[in-house]
């Protein structure tokens, strides 16, 4: 599920819920809701996190175990 890939990432890369929450300009808590697959991300949080991660957006929402665009 793209929920835990969330954490993976986020965890990866040493980060923790309230940087990436104030990196999106939110609430850790709505934040955590995302991570705990309590609440949908919405599309311009997914953009932001693949950029920030390095990845795709289809590996960032579990469609593809590869991160990035190669073949």
């Amino acid at each position: 599920m793209y929920f835990q890939r969330l954490r993976d990432l986020r965890e990866d890369a040493d980060k923790t819920q309230i940087e990436i929450a104030e990196y999106l300009h939110m609430q850790r808590t709505v934040y955590r809701r995302y991570e705990l697959g309590e609440r949908e991300i919405p599309v311009w949080a997914v953009l932001k996190l693949a950029d920030l991660y390095n990845v795709t957006t289809d590996y960032l929402l579990g469609r593809s175990n590869r991160k990035r665009g190669e073949r």
